[in-house]
C-alpha cells in the first residue's frame, strides 16, 4: 500500500523543501498540503475536522499549497505532490488551470489534484464562491479546466464560467491531465467521482466506511459502464499504525496519507522518522 504524508506549512514551520526531501528519502509516496487562502475573523461555520468545530491555529497561517509544492518539486525527483484539498470555488479556473499545468509540467507529472468545495461559508463567499451551490460550481470549474488542459484552443460555456476560445500553456505533463480526487463523505461524492473524477479521498474515515465507499463506487461504476479499477481510493489523514493501514487496504483503499505535526524542523524530522518506522515496510 502506498503511504503519503501531510502537514500544514506555515511561516513558522519546517521548510517544505526540507520536509519533502526527507520524506522522499524515507520512502513516502506522496506529500500533501491543504489550502485556506484566507480565514475570516468572524465566522459561524464549524470546522468538521474537530470535535468542537474549531479550526487548528496553524491553519490561520497556512502557506499557499501550489507555491509550497513547487518548492518541494525542485528538491525531489519521485515523490508525488498533492493538494489535500484545493478549494475549487475560491479560484478562477483559467488561472488555476495554468498553475496546475505548470506544476505538473515542471515536476514531470507528479501532481495529484485533491479537490473539495469547502466548509466555511464566509470564506467561500469572500473569495467569490457560491456556497449553497458550491459543488455545482466545482463541477463547472473542473469541466472548464479539462478543456484548457486538453485543447490547443479551449472555450467553455457553463453556468458559473463562460469564456470564448483561448490558448493556455503549458499543458500538463500527465495526459489527459493530473488525477482528480474528490474529498467528502456525502453520498453524492460517489456519483460525482464516477461521473467526472479519478478517485475518492475521504478524510478521517474508518476502514468500514472505506469498504462501504468502495462497494458503492464499484456498483455505480458498473452501472455507468466504467471499469471500477479506474477509480482509486485514498484514505486521507489515516492513523499512523500498520495494522490500521492494513485494514484500510483490505477495505479497498489503494493508498493512505498520515499526518505529521506543524512544528520546527527538528521536531518534524524526528516525527517523520518515527512515523516512517511504524508505517513503511
Amino acid at each position: 500500500m502506498k503511504i503519503g504524508v501531510s502537514t500544514i506549512i506555515t511561516d513558522h514551520s519546517i521548510d517544505v523543501a526540507v520536509l519533502a526531501r526527507r520524506a522522499e528519502e524515507l520512502g513516502f509516496d506522496s506529500l500533501w498540503l491543504g489550502e485556506h487562502p484566507i480565514i475570516p475573523v468572524s465566522s459561524t461555520s464549524r470546522y468538521p475536522g474537530s470535535r468542537d468545530g474549531t479550526l487548528p491555529e496553524a491553519a490561520n497561517r497556512m502557506a499557499d499549497p501550489f507555491v509550497a509544492l513547487a518548492r518541494a518539486s525542485a528538491v525531489t525527483k519521485v515523490i508525488k505532490l498533492g493538494t489535500g484539498v484545493c478549494l475549487i470555488p475560491e479560484h478562477n479556473p483559467l488561472s488555476l488551470a495554468k498553475v496546475i499545468a505548470s506544476l505538473d509540467h515542471f515536476s514531470r507529472g507528479r501532481f495529484v489534484f485533491g479537490i473539495g468545495a469547502g466548509w466555511n461559508q464566509e470564506e467561500t463567499e469572500i473569495m467569490g464562491g457560491n456556497f449553497v451551490h458550491r459543488w455545482s460550481q466545482t463541477h463547472d470549474a473542473i469541466q472548464a479546466m479539462k478543456e484548457l488542459w486538453t485543447k490547443e484552443e479551449a472555450e467553455y460555456h457553463g453556468k458559473y464560467y463562460d469564456f470564448p476560445p483561448v490558448k493556455s500553456f503549458p499543458k500538463p505533463f500527465q495526459k489527459p491531465h493530473p488525477p482528480i480526487l474528490l474529498g467528502g463523505t456525502a453520498r453524492n461524492v460517489f456519483k460525482r467521482t464516477v461521473e467526472w473524477g479519478d478517485g475518492w479521498m475521504p478524510s478521517g474515515s474508518s476502514s468500514e466506511h472505506i469498504k462501504q465507499g468502495r462497494d458503492t463506487l464499484n456498483e455505480l461504476a458498473a452501472q455507468s459502464g466504467r471499469d471500477p479499477r479506474s477509480i482509486q481510493i485514498l484514505a486521507y489523514t489515516a492513523p499512523a499504525d500498520r495494522e490500521a493501514l492494513k485494514a484500510y487496504e483490505d477495505a479497498g483503499a489503494d493508498a493512505a496519507v498520515v499526518r505529521v505535526a506543524t512544528a520546527s524542523e527538528k521536531e518534524v524530522l524526528a516525527e517523520l522518522e518515527e512515523v516512517a518506522g511504524r508505517v513503511l515496510a
